[in-house]
């Protein structure tokens, strides 16, 4: 066992080659005592004692440990190593957490494993534990520092698939409960709450045959959408638009079974899609901002084009979204963060899925709106007084939620495809996009062309239709 773990297997790892679980390889390696070792990483190559809070574990070296336990601080978990769909965003929501705990006088501690981000500076916190967001990992470091809670919800995806199996080992998960977060990244439970709640939804379905899956999808008529649950960046999700697309996605993806079932959806087409981030307080939502996408329904939020506040939207269609914002914040008992997407068409607005966590428009909305979520979302985590700041200027609907302001903000993607010979410059429900940029301006016009000229958008000097819906 000391072996296997000095050359890098993890419990997951060695479970699967015993053909075990990784919760017994846990428990049988600590019943060996086993356990890992923190180190210090020495940044001054040992010209003089080392005395960052830069550390990582490790079961090559001997049983001393470089720093005592802290006992009774806050662990943030980060966005974990990047990839497209998990980016920047994610680490600004985080560093503001760190930064507003830092303010309310808690000890901090970061479990992120980039070393390209702010994150992972070891200025921001207290500790800085330079490991992967695995269960093992975070469980490791919540053994040895004895932290007071960890927070899940600042850094997207990967802490979100974690929720439950560190709640079962008794990690006090602070905000939203774990089983919150199931009930909303779980497709079939958040559909079934919404079918209860009488919150309208694409017709859809929990399948785990092959055949069920094409007479759904005959019977619904295509195209249709196919997601499997606990997903970042749309992957493994796609569009189906005839028989043979339904064959190819089910060829190549992992095993329909009741252990791996999908669940399917009509895809609308030409429908307009909406993004609303939000905060809510035990269930009750604090303060929402409400974006809007350029491009129609289908087009992944982070290679969308946003607009906040919206300029399409009327305040009848504004009081329905507020209504179903407020209703689903309720059932699900969020404390914190929560992202919801939505879509509209002929005056009917549909719940695609919502996220109880940060999402990347988090730091759009807070800099265009001049409210910081992520600050009032770490006050509602820490159950401390919430300091919304309104932003002051001319408010298109009249809430005491809803944020509005003078200027508009339009977040345009950035994309890598003049690089990247014989890449699909289509864009659909997988994440392609590699950056973005957001600018303002007085109108979503001059905001857009400001954003588009940032990404290095060439305007064409004649002949132009510009079209912008």
């Amino acid at each position: 066992m000391l072996k296997a773990k000095k050359n890098g297997f993890s419990d997951s790892q060695i479970a699967k080659l015993t053909k075990s679980t990784q919760l017994f390889v846990r428990q049988f390696r600590k019943s060996l005592q086993i356990q890992p070792t923190v180190r210090q990483i020495d940044t001054v190559s040992a010209e003089w004692p080392a005395s960052t809070n830069y550390l990582y574990m490790t079961y090559a070296a001997c049983n001393e440990h470089d720093v005592e336990c802290m006992g009774g601080s806050i662990i943030v978990l980060g966005s974990g190593a990047y990839r497209i769909g998990s980016s920047v965003e994610f680490d600004w929501c985080a560093v503001q957490c760190v930064a507003e705990l830092n303010k309310l006088g808690y000890k901090t501690i970061m479990i992120n494993c980039n070393p390209e981000t702010v994150s992972t500076d070891y200025d921001q916190c207290d500790r800085l534990y330079f490991e992967e967001l695995s269960f093992e990992s975070v469980m490791d470091v919540c053994e040895y520092e004895k932290p007071a809670g960890v927070i899940l919800s600042m850094g997207g995806q990967l802490p979100n698939n974690i929720a439950m199996a560190l709640h079962h080992q008794q990690v006090r998960v602070l905000g939203s409960l774990p089983e919150s977060i199931d009930n909303a990244e779980n497709r079939f439970k958040f559909s079934r709450m919404l079918d209860n709640i009488k919150i309208s939804q694409p017709q859809w379905k929990e399948l785990t045959q092959i055949d069920e899956v094409k007479t759904f999808c005959n019977k619904v008529r295509y195209p249709c959408l196919v997601r499997p649950s606990y997903v970042l960046s749309g992957a493994a999700m796609s569009v189906i638009h005839t028989e043979d697309d339904l064959s190819n996605y089910l060829k190549n993806a992992a095993e329909v079974s009741k252990e791996h079932p999908v669940v399917i959806s009509k895809f609308i087409m030409d429908a307009k899609e909406i993004d609303v981030d939000a905060v809510a307080c035990d269930g009750e939502v604090v303060v929402m901002a409400v974006s809007e996408h350029v491009e129609n329904a289908g087009v992944h939020s982070g290679d969308a084009t946003l607009v906040t506040p919206p300029q399409d939207l009327n305040n009848e269609t504004l009081e329905k979204i507020h209504q179903i914002v407020r209703a689903i914040g309720r059932e699900l008992e969020v404390n914190g963060p929560f992202n919801l997407q939505l879509i509209a068409k002929e005056n009917q607005l549909k719940v695609i899925e919502c996220n109880v966590r940060t999402s990347r428009s988090f730091p759009f909305v807070s800099k265009t709106l001049g409210c910081n979520l992520v600050a009032v979302a770490t006050r509602a985590i820490m159950g401390q007084p919430l300091d919304i700041k309104q932003p002051v200027g001319t408010e298109q609907y009249k809430s005491d939620i809803l944020l509005s302001g003078p200027k508009v903000g339009v977040k345009v993607a950035q994309f890598s495809f003049s690089r990247l010979g014989g890449a699909d410059v289509m864009l659909g429900v997988e994440m392609a996009s590699t950056g973005e940029v957001a600018c303002f301006g007085l109108t979503r016009y001059e905001a857009y062309l400001k954003a588009l000229l940032s990404t290095g958008f060439k305007i064409p000097q004649k002949d132009i239709l510009l079209s912008i819906g």
